[in-house]
Formats: C-alpha cells, structure tokens, sequence
C-alpha cells in the first residue's frame, strides 16, 4: 500500500537507535525526507548511511530548550517545509519512589513533557499555515497504567497522552492530526538488561497474554500510517501496542 509520504518532511525526535532508528528508515523507504534528532551525531551516522540518501541528521538535546526550540527551525531550513513531527525522544529513569532525587523527575518532566510540548507548538505554527500536518507522541503503557519504580516516568508519559488528546481537539478544525502510540514490552537497547537476562526475560514475557516480547518492525506500520496522508480522519487517538499487557486483569 501507497501510504502517499513521497517527499514528504518528517522529523523524528531519539532517532539513533530502537524505535526512532526502525521508524526513521521506513519512512525513507517509502519516500519520505526525514531529519533524524539524537543527543548524538556519531549515533545517528549509520542511520543516516541507511537512509538512501533521505535521511539527514541534526544533534540535539531534548534538555535544552534552545537546541528543541532550534530543531523545526533547522528543518524548515532544509526542506522548506514539515509535515510530520514524531516525538520519540525519552528517559525513563527507574527506582524506588521515595528516595528519587526531585531533579531526576524535573529532568524526564523536560525530556518526556516540555520538549514535545515545545516541538509540538514550534511544528504547529508552519503544519496550521500550510493547512496540512501530523504529529505522533510516542508514550507508553505506562502512561496508560502506571507501573512501580516507574512514577516519574509513568506520569510524564500520562501527560503526553492527554497532551495529545486536547490538542488533537483544539487543531483538528486546522487539519492537524495529533494521535499517540503506547508502546509495551519491545526489543529494543532500552529493554537490554531483561533481553540479556533469561530469568528478568520470563518474568517479563510471563506478563503479556501474546507471551513475547514485541519485534520494533511491529510498530513501525502503524507509526508512519500515523503520519501519512492516509490518517486524515484520526486524530486524538492513543494506539496501544502491548500484546494485550495493558488489559489483562
């Protein structure tokens, strides 16, 4: 299927690795230009050289309000134009609650809340003047049901999803779409510790019905749907993709 992305301009935010990395390629695949942000240009350099050529890079620190503010900026540069926004980019820093310094929740509240609050709103301004636009918030299940030794992280990403629901309502008169994906339990760099471990691995798989842990290729249809032509009646949307974790009782 034609997704209609061909020249496309997407930006995705933690793109050197994981999610962002699987994503980044695909939309190239299917035409799209994409300008792929990380903390880190060395990182994002094999993407890059994945990406036929539609794939450029831009280092920028999610904690730095200027770099974020500078990020939709950069691209217009480039390309003129955005048309897809994916906020990818996050922390989720694990311990017990009441010994968590107060400055590592401020840090995943930047991170995780205010710098796609930011990118949203700097993206929003050019998608509302065009009259055209998408933008996908990565959260997590743990935004839709919070987890243990996760708080800080499970209330950053509770705040992603009703960002995305109220803002979805306030431009959908100016067709832009604003929808979210909660990822589970995904074989990526940030579940290493369980992937390596065969004992944190079966405790972790014994918690979803599907009984695996996800491919990232299992997400990456529905994200660059998400943020083609083709998604122009959803918006406001949160796609959980957990092999029926958050569901079971």
């Amino acid at each position: 299927m034609d997704l209609g992305l061909r020249d496309s301009v997407v930006l995705v935010t933690g793109a050197s690795r994981g999610l962002g990395a699987a994503i980044s390629i695909q939309l190239a695949a299917e035409g799209a230009y994409v300008v792929a942000a990380a903390r880190s240009k060395d990182s994002l350099s094999d993407l890059a050289a994945r990406g036929e050529g539609r794939i450029s890079i831009i280092e920028a620190d999610m904690r730095d309000e200027t770099s974020v503010v500078g990020l939709v900026d950069e691209v217009i540069a480039r390309h003129g134009r955005i048309d897809g926004l994916i906020n990818n980019a996050g922390v989720a820093p694990a311990g017990k609650f009441v010994d968590q310094d107060p400055q590592i929740w401020k840090d995943t509240m930047t991170v995780n809340v205010i710098a796609p609050m930011l990118l949203a709103q700097a993206a929003g301004r050019h998608m509302i003047a065009q009259g055209d636009g998408r933008i996908l918030n990565v959260a997590s299940t743990t935004g839709v049901r919070g987890k243990p030794y996760l708080v800080g992280y499970s209330t950053s990403k509770g705040a992603m999803i009703r960002m995305t629901e109220a803002l979805a309502a306030e431009w959908a008169p100016k067709n832009v779409r604003v929808n979210a994906i909660a990822p589970g339990a995904f074989q990526t760099d940030a579940q290493k510790a369980v992937l390596e471990s065969p004992e944190l691995l079966r405790r972790r798989v014994a918690k979803i019905p599907a009984g695996r842990m996800a491919d990232p290729s299992e997400l990456v249809p529905l994200a660059c749907l998400l943020v083609s032509p083709l998604s122009s009646f959803t918006t406001g949307a949160i796609f959980v993709v957990d092999g029926g974790e958050s569901g079971k009782l």
